[in-house]
Order: structure tokens, then C-alpha cells, then sequence
């Protein structure tokens, strides 16, 4: 089997180097890896240290030359992924890579088709109340229109069988991609599986970039996507 991890980068200087070199470092015996970074008009250096990193051979680097979002990255390397399962993973160090085997084991096994991994039934780093907050009420309502038991709907692990995620049609193009994958999912009869992960929430002094602002959207996008596709 081969996995696909997707990685979007925007303004990620700083932890570019380290997260490539834990994702590299991760061991899936069996499992041949490929790694496809979208750069979406970083301003920061990330695109000099993407090319030096891109020496080594081991990653496809792929750039938007304007900022387009999370959403839009993710789509352009879905289209490039070659891989039986595909993951997400951020470029900051919020999230393990370590935790990929679990990630994926329930898909190698034939035992479902999505994963999602929670932040909410694993050890992690205190979140920032509000956050927690915004995110619980996000998940709530998902299992309410979407007649699902999530914990965390908005975390960025999300791992499926490439074939799946590759029949959707995806629209989003910043952080309501969560919403709109997760509402698409489960619209199509596929129920996710979660696993506990690890999670270093960072501060927005750190660079994190999600704010109050992205709640809305998100809490628009799951009702949309309920009565269209």
C-alpha cells in the first residue's frame, strides 16, 4: 500500500524543517510513503526552505503564487496523490506524526474508509477555552444534522481510502474545508472512525492562524452542505 500525506504550508518558516523531518522519520512497515507539499503564497522563506528541501527527492512541492487557503491546497494535491490512503497533515507541530499508524491501521485492515483523529480522546497540550468552545459547539452540530457521534470534527488529522476522498467533489477553499469533507463524508454513508491523538495547540503568537471569525463560516458550511452537495 502507499499513503499520500498531504501537507499545506502558508507563512511556516519556522517549523517547516522539524515536521518534514518527523514525517520522514515515521516507520510503516509495508508502507511506502509520499509526501506533497502545496505552498499557498507564503511571503515568510518557506518557499526557500521548500526548495532546498525538495533537493533531497523524498517530496513533490507544488506552489500557489497567491494565498488561496487550506481548502484550496489540499484540493491541488489530492489531484497529484498517487497513494491507496491519504492524510493531512499541518505544516506547524501541532500534530504528532507518530500517531500515523493509528491513523491508518483501521483503513489497511478493511475495517472502514475515514479516520479522524481526536484531540479530545487523547493527551494534549491545554487549548485556549474559546477554541475548545468553538470546536465542541461545531461538532455538536454536525452530529446533529449529520446523525453522527464525532468528537472533534474540525481536527486537521483526516485520513481516507484515496478513492473516497477522490469521488467527492470539494468546493471550500480556507477552513471550511473541515466542515465541507466531514458534511460530505457522511452524507455518502461513510461513518468515521476516531482515534485518540496527541496535540500541541500553539498560541497565535506561535502563528496559529484560525480565529473566531472562521466559527461562522464553518457553522454555515455544515448546514449548506445538508440539503445541497
Amino acid at each position: 500500500m502507499k499513503l499520500s500525506i498531504i501537507m499545506p504550508v502558508y507563512n511556516e518558516c519556522s517549523t517547516l524543517r522539524e515536521i518534514l523531518r518527523q514525517v520522514r522519520a515515521v516507520e510503516l512497515p509495508g508502507i511506502e510513503k509520499e509526501i506533497l507539499v502545496v505552498d499557498d503564497g507564503s511571503t515568510d522563506g518557506s518557499r526557500d526552505v521548500l526548495a532546498e528541501e525538495a533537493r533531497a527527492g523524498d517530496i513533490r512541492v507544488f506552489y500557489h503564487e497567491q494565498n488561496r487557503g487550506k481548502g484550496a491546497a489540499v484540493r491541488t494535491a489530492v489531484e497529484h496523490a498517487t497513494g491507496d490512503i491519504v492524510l493531512i497533515q499541518d505544516a506547524d507541530l501541532e500534530y504528532d506524526p507518530r500517531d500515523y499508524p493509528a491513523l491508518i491501521r483501521p483503513i489497511v485492515e478493511g475495517r472502514v474508509a475515514v479516520v479522524y483523529g481526536s484531540r479530545f480522546l487523547g493527551p494534549r497540550k491545554a487549548m485556549l477555552f474559546w477554541h475548545m468552545l468553538g470546536n465542541k459547539l461545531l461538532t455538536l452540530t454536525t452530529n446533529i444534522l449529520y446523525n453522527a457521534i464525532l468528537s472533534d470534527m474540525e481536527t486537521c488529522y483526516k485520513c481516507f481510502r484515496a478513492d473516497v476522498l477522490k469521488a467527492i467533489p470539494l468546493r471550500s477553499r480556507r477552513f471550511d474545508f473541515e466542515p465541507e469533507i466531514t458534511a460530505k463524508v457522511l452524507k455518502r454513508g461513510y461513518r468515521i472512525f476516531e482515534v485518540p491523538i496527541s496535540y500541541y495547540g500553539r498560541e497565535y503568537a506561535e502563528g496559529k492562524k484560525i480565529t473566531w471569525r472562521d466559527g461562522p463560516i464553518a457553522f454555515w458550511t455544515l448546514i449548506k452542505y445538508r440539503f445541497v452537495d
